[in-house]
């Protein structure tokens, strides 16, 4: 994997967003917009370490309201770092993230919650220092979920509209069952799949297992991860660690 597919990787796990049990702190989001007149704040950091080297964002802010019902409007502000070995380490700010999430479907007994995410990275940061993609690209995806008791299973697929020299569109697909304690206490596992994002690139397979543990009233600590176990060869460590706050 080259390191602006590294990024790519890097700034959409910053982007899954998520009301009660979904999005962060995983790749795979979920149809779910936070309530009318509601809110959410993540202040997280996430990044990819590989025999390239380092690179990711944090700290970041994420922040998602409720404008309308059934309607959420989010914005990442991130701070990147690129270290790669044997070059010049790098750190600023990185490419904004923007996106409206709407549901059009809302569960019942046997129907799954249904909507879409659309989201745009401006190229606000630094493409010469690895800091951003340096041309503006969009996600349009389509995302499920079903509760049943204590279980959640979310997913969907979508596709990244990805402009610039030596760069290929790509998709991104991925399932996510997670087992929820409480509101504000749950531990899940994920598997995803992405095309290549360049054209000297390939496709990628993981997974990743993290959680939420509550600390204090409106506030949890989300994590997750993997130590290289993609299911195809990629040799790696990957990270999300966040505060997040709802109110």
């Amino acid at each position: 994997m080259c390191r602006k597919q590294i990024l790519i990787v890097v700034v959409t796990l910053a982007s899954a967003v998520a009301v009660a049990f979904a999005g962060p702190p995983f790749r795979t989001d979920d149809p779910i917009p936070v309530p009318y007149t509601h809110g959410e704040l993540y202040l997280f950091s996430t990044g990819v370490v590989d025999g390239t080297g380092t690179s990711g964002v944090g700290p970041a802010v994420e922040f998602n309201y409720g404008v309308f019902p059934n309607t959420q409007f989010h914005i990442v502000f991130p701070l990147a770092f690129d270290s790669p070995k044997g070059g010049a380490s790098y750190a600023g700010y990185g490419d904004t993230e923007i996106g409206v999430k709407y549901r059009f479907v809302e569960q019942s007994e046997f129907i799954p919650d249904i909507g879409m995410f659309p989201l745009v990275e401006l190229p606000t940061g630094n493409s010469a220092r690895g800091l951003g993609n340096g041309k503006a690209q969009v996600y349009v995806p389509l995302w499920f979920q079903k509760d049943i008791g204590n279980w959640t299973v979310y997913g969907g697929d979508g596709y990244w509209f990805n402009p610039g020299p030596g760069n290929r569109n790509w998709d991104f697909s991925g399932v996510l069952i997670q087992y929820n304690f409480s509101d504000m206490f749950f531990f899940g596992a994920e598997i995803f799949h992405q095309t290549a994002s360049t054209v000297d690139a390939s496709g990628y397979t993981g997974i990743h297992i993290g959680g939420s543990i509550p600390v204090a009233k409106d506030y949890e600590i989300l994590f997750s991860g993997d130590a290289g176990n993609g299911i195809t060869s990629y040799k790696h460590f990957a990270y999300y660690l966040g505060l997040y706050h709802t109110f």
